[in-house]
Formats: C-alpha cells, sequence, structure tokens
C-alpha cells in the first residue's frame, strides 16, 4: 500500500508540481549562452524532448519500484527517479529560460510509460532490469546526438544535457550489475519505434 501512495504522489508530482533540484544545474565555462532566435527555437525543441524523457523516466522509476518484491531494488529504482528529479527539474528550467513550455501531452507519456514500466516488472526482476538497461542506452544514445545538434551557443543546455548523459550511462550500469537480462532484438527495435514517435512529436507539441 505504501508503495502505491508513493507511485500516486510522483505522479501528481511530475506532472503538477515544480520539480525541486537536489544538486546544482550544471554549467560550462565557456560563458554565457547567447543565441538568436532560430536557435533558440530549436534549442527549446530539444531541451522539451529531454523534459519528456525526463517525466518519462519518472513513471518508469515509480511504477518499477511498485512491481518488485525486493526491497533493495526497490531502494535501487527510488534513487535512480531522485537522480532523474534533478533532471526533470534543470530541464523544466532550462525551457522557462528559453521562453518554452514543456509538452502538452505530458499526462500521455507519463501514462504510456507507467504502464510499460509496469509491464516489465511484472515479468520479473531481470527483465524490469534489462528494460531500465535498454532504455537508459537508448536515452544516452539520444542525449549524444543532442550534444552534436544543440546550437552551439548554448552552453547552458549543453552543460545539462552533458551531466544527464553520464548519469543515465550509471544507470544502466548499476541495472545491469543487479542482474539484468538482455531483452530480445525484437523488444529493443519496439522500444527504439516507440520513441522515435515520442521524440518527433514531443519536440513540437
Amino acid at each position: 500500500m505504501d508503495a502505491l501512495f508513493i507511485a500516486a504522489d510522483t505522479a501528481l508530482r511530475t506532472l503538477f508540481a515544480k520539480p525541486r533540484a537536489a544538486k546544482a544545474c550544471p554549467t560550462l565555462p565557456e560563458g554565457p549562452t547567447e543565441l538568436n532566435d532560430g536557435e533558440r527555437r530549436r534549442a527549446a525543441g530539444l531541451m522539451r524532448v529531454n523534459h519528456v524523457g525526463e517525466v518519462c523516466a519518472q513513471a518508469l522509476y515509480a511504477s518499477q519500484a511498485l512491481a518488485t518484491p525486493s526491497a533493495a531494488l526497490r531502494q535501487q529504482f527510488n534513487q535512480a527517479s531522485a537522480d532523474e528529479v534533478d533532471h526533470l527539474a534543470w530541464t523544466a528550467e532550462r525551457l522557462q529560460e528559453l521562453g518554452a513550455r514543456p509538452s502538452i501531452l505530458n499526462p500521455l507519456w507519463y501514462a504510456g510509460a507507467f504502464g510499460l514500466g509496469l509491464l516489465a516488472g511484472r515479468m520479473g526482476d531481470a527483465v524490469s532490469l534489462g528494460f531500465v538497461v535498454e532504455t537508459e542506452t537508448q536515452v544516452g544514445a539520444h542525449l549524444k546526438s543532442h550534444l552534436d545538434t544543440l546550437p552551439a551557443g548554448d552552453h547552458a543546455s549543453r552543460a545539462i544535457v552533458a551531466q544527464m548523459y553520464d548519469d543515465e550511462m550509471r544507470h544502466a550500469a548499476e541495472a545491469q550489475a543487479a542482474g539484468a537480462v538482455n531483452l530480445p532484438q525484437p523488444v529493443k527495435q519496439l522500444m527504439r519505434a516507440a520513441a522515435k514517435v515520442m521524440t518527433t512529436v514531443a519536440e513540437r507539441i
């Protein structure tokens, strides 16, 4: 019952409350960010996608923590979720700085991710951890591509994305070490297809 209340609280906080980071927003030493209107729109679209990714991360970890019978694994999921709250707060703040809003479809993204995480969790801890590994690996590749496509002068967004990349790769390594199984290739391809739809829509809406 406690886990259910925590999951409900996570959903409400993610979707309707202002996220508060436990760690200071990362910065790069290159100097202040100066963007023209086109660069600002491009950066805003990419950071909106990253914000959606963090909304989904909250849903995934909440649902997987709810599904696992292991107290130790639940703690691991909750700690990873806490890291993702920092990411959620940083991307939300950066969107505001860019004069942009989060995706209006965030409740839909959250619900879909929660369902997937719950399904993975019901299939056993090893599969649930394998889902984390594949999710974080795909997110890492996605973030790395953003480092290549963000406007060169957007040091603020670049610093956030770089730190997010490091954290996501650590989460993947921790899940692997905890006993993750390698998911079948068709499942990985389906996850990539779903992520492609989400990122394409979220960048605009």
